[in-house]
């Protein structure tokens, strides 16, 4: 089996594959005072929830933005299979021309997305993946990462809001029953939520209008299934595209 491993600033997301199928996927915090040795208890555990023998997993990549987890998770992934684990950055083979004026500035989960959304759909798209930020990745017709958009997510949005607004306090992201809300809960909710799929949209538009030809739009991340409902741009919820994109980087570099 592979495991694939994709490490973001708020939770890290593993995928245990059995060829082309994820057989099982987990989701952590991303704890950044975690040492090999709890992330090694966490790997043993998760492996034993899932019913896997881990002698059966042959190899492992991982995709990590937050740099202060990338070793750590690299040796206690060693020291429970037995294998090196294979990094996504400078020199790995991605299939994909990368446009960007700084190949190296671009996050390895946005190459996995781009490299899994070019693979499904074979025609210039965007993914659109909501994480700690919200990333806009955007792949030409002919298979090249040209680059995208980097907004703030939608969880550190309100975060803010409700950090810096005295007499606002936490509320559930969820959608509202209507765009005029008539309490305080349901005027934050439109707001955040509503707010973002006009952000979403606003910025499909936008991009769609400097890629030539048809464009598919995908979506991925914890609060895609959220937006997607709401939005006229957004085409298809991918939950485990970031996984998927792994497994093909770890494909094309045997």
């Amino acid at each position: 089996m592979l495991l694939t491993i994709d490490v973001g600033n708020t939770h890290t997301v593993l995928g245990l594959w059995d060829g082309s199928k994820l057989a099982h996927d987990f989701r952590i915090e991303s704890s950044k005072g975690r040492t090999s040795d709890e992330i090694l208890v966490l790997l043993l555990t998760l492996m034993d929830v899932a019913g896997v023998d881990r002698r059966h997993v042959h190899a492992s990549i991982v995709a990590s933005v937050v740099p202060a987890l990338t070793d750590p998770i690299c040796h206690a992934a060693r020291r429970a299979f037995g294998h090196e684990t294979m990094q996504v950055g400078p020199g790995i083979k991605t299939g994909m021309p990368i446009l960007y004026e700084n190949p190296r500035e671009v996050g390895a989960d946005r190459i996995a997305n781009a490299v899994a959304a070019y693979e499904r759909c074979k025609s210039a798209v965007v993914v659109v993946d909501f994480g700690t930020g919200t990333n806009f990745d955007c792949v030409s017709p002919k298979g090249e990462f040209l680059g995208g958009v980097i907004a703030p997510g939608m969880q550190i949005s309100a975060e803010a809001l409700f950090s810096r607004a005295a007499r606002l306090s936490r509320i559930p992201i969820a959608k509202p029953p209507r765009a005029i809300g008539r309490n305080t809960q349901h005027s934050v909710q439109s707001g955040i939520v509503f707010g973002y799929v006009g952000l979403v949209d606003g910025l499909v538009d936008r991009i769609r209008d400097e890629i030539e030809g048809p464009c598919r739009v995908l979506a991925t991340g914890g609060l895609a299934r959220l937006v997607a409902p709401e939005s006229r741009t957004i085409e298809e919820v991918v939950p485990d595209l970031t996984l998927e994109g792994l497994r093909l980087l770890y494909e094309r570099n045997q």
